[in-house]
């Protein structure tokens, strides 16, 4: 944990559980919102094939995740930290803000 709270630029442990816990929200958030979101936009298990379907689904996925990880870091008073990792993930695949 040293390693990571090190790389991060963090000091206590207190402020990584929190970040881990922004992780986790976020990620059950997101995948919970992407079931009204492909049947909003019409897509069905049954109307796609799975492998498509699947695909799709975690690409809507991606830019919820995205949001909601800042949005969620703000809510636990880590707006900085997830901003910056934010622009980083951006930047390393290709994206600059």
């Amino acid at each position: 944990m040293e390693k990571l709270k090190e790389r991060w630029g963090i000091t206590s442990n207190f402020q990584l559980a929190v970040i881990f816990i922004v992780f986790a929200v976020t990620g059950s958030t997101a995948a919970k919102v992407a079931g009204p979101i492909t049947e909003f936009i019409g897509l069905h298990p049954d109307s796609l094939h799975p492998i498509f379907y699947w695909i799709v689904r975690i690409l809507l996925i991606f830019p919820v995740y995205q949001v909601l990880l800042v949005c969620f870091g703000w809510l636990f008073g880590q707006f900085k930290f997830f901003w910056n990792f934010e622009k980083k993930m951006l930047r390393r695949m290709g994206i600059k803000i």
